[in-house]
């Protein structure tokens, strides 16, 4: 065992030796790797800081205090302490004095009314009024039986007749509106 720790890189056995103390005794070694790939983007993230704030300062180089400043920007940014029990206590308790809201519509998850939701797929339909074709001819024949100022109303109500019917209904309402 001796011959594995010395094969190892000096990083690995600090890993190892840190797992040691903390009572970690077997492990995958894949976790070894990891704590590796994890401490030494730690230690990138903290030199690219402290490099900033060097820069900002006008130094040509990193000093301790641009690693203490980016290590304590990093520690306040990253991690969090929740407040203690007592105020969060205190807030449970002012919170659960507010009663909650009757519920109008009974169990289950209520939903507004069917009008007023965007679910059900809703069609329009533009139906054309066709005349039958004897009714056309008959039509025509009057035009010709007919003087000119009722042969121009004639030719008006066949316009007239032609306009789209429009037809509105959902998939699921019974109702149908004709407009």
């Amino acid at each position: 065992m001796a011959d594995k720790d010395e094969d190892l890189p000096r990083d690995a056995r600090i890993v190892k030796s840190l797992l040691k103390s903390m009572g970690v005794e077997e492990y995958e070694p894949c976790v070894m790797h990891q704590f590796l790939e994890l401490w030494y983007r730690h230690v990138v993230d903290v030199l690219t800081d402290a490099q900033v704030y060097s820069e900002h300062a006008d130094k040509s180089t990193i000093d301790c205090d641009d690693v203490k400043l980016s290590i304590q920007s990093k520690v306040n940014f990253s991690f969090s302490q929740p407040p203690p029990r007592e105020v969060l206590l205190e807030l449970a308790s002012s919170r659960n004095k507010i009663p909650l809201p009757k519920s109008l519509t009974g169990p289950g998850i209520p939903l507004p009314p069917e009008h007023d939701t965007l679910i059900n797929p809703n069609y329009q339909l533009a139906i054309r009024r066709r005349q039958p074709a004897q009714a056309v001819e008959e039509m025509e024949d009057e035009r010709s039986d007919t003087n000119p100022s009722q042969e121009q109303q004639a030719i008006d109500e066949p316009q007239q007749q032609q306009t789209p019917q429009r037809v509105s209904f959902s998939l699921k309402a019974s109702k149908v509106s004709i407009t």
